[in-house]
């Protein structure tokens, strides 16, 4: 029996959602305006939103504690345990993580308990990227693997996994103090979109830019097909914030570029919709 535990950040997919005894989330806590929202299945986009859009102020989180990700854990009895995060560039979820792994092994050396293991993943990544780790997780248990060839084969995965996002807006990066006023408005009044991506330890970087969403869609498009080796083998998913439709153009845009194992599309929990902002799009192979 295996056990996952993904931080809010990641978006499950339906199916992880009624599989219960093998996929949980842990949520964080976001704040804007003086409040706090919890992101947990309760979570309602579009007051998040709202309030991000009245608050002058940049929203920002607060990760799990170590005591949530062990209640998580251990709601269900199981052999091998794991736990995936948002990146630990971007936040002390890992951190929090490890140290839940590092109290349960002390209870079970305490109670002489054999046969349990713990693994903390640090996607280095973040939203869908979590959630094809989990799945890849999953993927190996019930192949058979011992819990060793799970952790190596997914770590492994997570060196190969690219993560791409467009922005609609930089208001939250000025807000956030990493973007000046009159570079924001220069580059909202042009219709200027950057296209980012992940560096491999797991940071933010820009990779290029687009006038227009529908270009920078099909350049984040072509900077994957360019990075990304034998498509076919792999599962690529989107999730976006409040922008569907824009969504499946980015589906229609990836599959000129090849065939995959299959293209998911997903809605962006809090934490990602916090980071991507209204009409944001997250693409994770």
């Amino acid at each position: 029996m295996y056990r996952i535990v993904v931080d809010s950040c990641g978006e499950l997919t339906p199916e992880m959602i009624v599989d219960t005894d093998h996929f949980a989330s842990v949520p964080l806590t976001i704040s804007v305006g003086g409040k706090d929202y919890l992101d947990d299945e309760n979570f309602d986009q579009g007051r998040l939103i709202a309030a991000m859009a009245a608050s002058s102020e940049a929203p920002h989180s607060a990760c799990p504690s170590p005591a949530a990700y062990m209640e998580k854990l251990e709601e269900v009895e199981a052999d091998h345990y794991y736990s995936v995060t948002l990146s630990s560039q971007l936040s002390g979820s890992y951190n929090a993580a490890v140290l839940a792994g590092n109290l349960m092994r002390e209870e079970w050396e305490d109670d002489e308990v054999e046969g349990k293991y713990y693994h903390a993943f640090n996607s280095r990544s973040a939203s869908i990227g979590e959630t094809l780790i989990a799945q890849k997780i999953a993927e190996c248990e019930e192949a058979g693997m011992s819990f060793e060839e799970v952790v190596d084969t997914v770590e492994t995965y997570i060196d190969t996994q690219h993560t791409y996002f467009l922005l609609e807006s930089l208001d939250m990066l000025e807000k956030a103090g990493r973007l000046g006023h009159l570079a924001a408005k220069l580059i909202n009044t042009l219709n200027i979109k950057p296209v980012m991506g992940s560096t491999p330890e797991g940071n933010i970087q820009r990779l290029g830019q687009a006038r227009g969403m529908k270009a920078a869609i099909g350049k984040m498009a072509e900077y994957m097909r360019q990075n990304v080796e034998f498509p076919d083998e792999r599962v690529l998913m989107i999730s976006h914030c409040a922008a569907p439709d824009r969504a499946e153009y980015l589906k229609e845009k990836v599959l000129e570029t090849g065939a995959f194992k299959d293209v998911v599309i997903l809605e962006t929990r809090g934490i990602s919709t916090m980071y991507a902002g209204p009409g944001g799009l997250i693409m994770v192979v």
